[in-house]
């Protein structure tokens, strides 16, 4: 079921400086609740999912969406990204599969496996080459219980590789721009229920290091294209999952344990879950959700 907006309420597209923190509005909305942005390789479009569908919109602003066409792929989640040659979009559908699609809208395919109806993929990353996905696989238990893990996979179709195998609740694993970590929520580490935390390990799983540890629940690390700084949405301190229409701050992460606050948002979920940086690395967009 597609999500919905409170009354009164709205969706607003920023791009951010992350130097001077000078932001600018793209796109507003209170018909179509639009959510988590990514940026095409050329930077002249933004890609935002709504009411399961995928949409562009010019960076520079316009007050229209342009519809991409997703074939049979079923309706879609916030969970996208695109790919480096510039001409193709992955997704997350909400059967719990990774389809493939055309950014022209001429061709779709599914990426993943079928493990079963138990087992879904949320889509997080893409290596640099545009070779391999990362994934959460998260497997649902009869006790209404699920376990999270990290994967990867061919963006080609392939075997699965499963990064992670514990009980530890991971989210938004995410390659860095030289391929050889992925970055993660996780609340491994923490007694707190829901308290997540960043951390990143190398691709066989054997190091993790984490990155943040402070009073605030902190989801969805997205390094930047030249490595150099991790954006994150941080909830405030005791939140339980990442839930939308709560007071979130984006914060910049360039040294383990230093973070700045960029921006202050009435959002969470939808801000800003996928790779949300501009191809040079000096922009992040975010959407919020602000009401009346």
């Amino acid at each position: 079921m597609a999500r919905t907006f409170l009354p009164g309420q709205r969706a607003e597209l920023f791009v951010v400086d992350v130097e001077t923190g000078d932001r600018r509005l793209v796109q507003s909305s209170s018909s179509l609740l639009f959510e988590a942005p990514n940026w095409t390789a050329d930077g002249r479009w933004l890609v935002v999912n709504g009411d399961g569908n995928l949409f562009r919109i010019p960076a520079q602003g316009r007050n229209d969406f342009e519809r991409i066409g997703l074939g049979h792929v079923p309706p879609i989640n916030n969970d996208h990204v695109l790919a480096p040659d510039g001409n193709t979009v992955y997704v997350s559908a909400d059967d719990g599969h990774l389809y493939a699609a055309a950014l022209d809208g001429s061709h779709q395919r599914k990426v993943t496996n079928d493990r079963g109806s138990h087992f879904h993929h949320y889509l997080h990353g893409i290596s640099p080459d545009g070779r391999m996905l990362s994934y959460i696989g998260l497997v649902a238990h009869e006790n209404g219980t699920a376990t999270t893990n990290i994967f990867l996979i061919p963006a080609a179709g392939g075997a699965d590789i499963q990064i992670t195998d514990d009980e530890f609740a991971d989210d938004g694993a995410e390659l860095s721009p030289d391929g050889e970590w992925i970055y993660f929520n996780s609340e491994r580490g923490s007694t707190l229920p829901g308290h997540a935390q960043l951390f990143r390990t190398s691709l066989d799983g054997a190091t993790v290091e984490q990155l943040t540890s402070d009073e605030r629940v902190n989801w969805f690390p997205h390094p930047s294209p030249v490595g150099d700084n991790l954006a994150y949405v941080s909830f405030p301190s005791g939140t339980l999952g990442h839930p939308a229409d709560v007071d979130v701050i984006i914060r910049i992460l360039n040294e383990p344990g230093q973070p700045r606050d960029l921006a202050s948002v009435f959002g969470g979920q939808g801000t800003m879950n996928v790779p949300s940086w501009s191809p040079d690395g000096t922009q992040l967009a975010y959407v919020a959700y602000p009401g009346q």
